[in-house]
């Protein structure tokens, strides 16, 4: 299926690694001119060079999703350059595996929930212009239930739901916003990897969790996005989209 993504003017905040770089891959693949933004910039620079390499129009820049002046002239200055914004996806997490000390919970609000509201209303007035404006923010299962220590993960992401929904109801039907909330992801150097290392016995406790036997790839949850951030979902909007192989129990209603 051509998902009528070529030309389109794409922005990604945390796409210099794990599910971003993934979706940032794959956006341009699709013909998408692509910026990434992230707060290293050795890694923006390696992602940005296999981009342009193969041919694709990439660029990206250093940003920090807590810092929000930042991130809000950085959303600007990105669709100023591409010359306006039709994508827009939100993939940073400033929570995911840490604890429940203050300090997690500030800097999980600041990333996960402050970060991605920032971005997303900077980037509202370029995609209503767009004629095909998508957000797509990253959740994750955690928000639908709660397993695992009690943290400041789950419900930073947790309220990203309904101000995504209020999203999708107020900027229809110039613009559409979802959520994809992907289950257990395995990368090197992410979380699942770490704990592989440290704890074998815990990894091995999770897989066996997961009903596919395994765990999710970046890729997987990045072709979940790109569907989304295209006009072939071009009546679906605020929707949440669990990514999870089937590892939650709950349904959703």
């Amino acid at each position: 299926m051509d998902l009528d993504l070529a030309g389109k003017r794409v922005l990604i905040i945390g796409g210099s690694r794990g599910i971003g770089r993934a979706v940032a891959m794959l956006l341009a693949e699709e013909g998408c001119c692509v910026t990434i933004g992230a707060r290293d910039p050795a890694r923006i620079e390696t992602t940005v060079s296999q981009l342009t390499t193969r041919g694709y129009q990439a660029r990206g820049g250093s940003v920090d999703a807590a810092d929000h002046d930042a991130l809000r002239s950085f959303v600007a200055n990105a669709a100023a350059d591409l010359g306006g914004l039709d994508v827009l996806v939100y993939a940073p997490s400033g929570a995911l595996g840490h604890g429940n000390d203050p300090e997690s919970w500030r800097q999980g609000i600041a990333v996960d929930l402050l970060g991605a509201v920032t971005a997303c209303e900077a980037g509202i007035p370029f995609l209503r212009d767009s004629g095909a404006g998508a957000i797509v923010v990253i959740g994750t299962v955690s928000t639908i239930e709660a397993v695992g220590p009690r943290r400041a993960y789950n419900s930073v992401k947790a309220a990203l739901l309904p101000y995504v929904k209020f999203l999708a109801r107020e900027l229809a039907p110039a613009v559409r916003a979802n959520v994809v909330s992907p289950g257990m992801v395995y990368f090197e150097g992410g979380v699942w990897d770490a704990v592989r290392q440290l704890d074998p016995g815990r990894f091995a406790g999770a897989l066996a969790r997961n009903p596919m036997g395994r765990m999710a790839t970046p890729e997987e949850v990045a072709n979940a996005v790109a569907f989304l951030a295209s006009p072939r979902a071009g009546f679906i909007s605020g929707t949440h989209l669990l990514c999870d192989g089937a590892r939650t129990e709950g349904v959703q209603f």
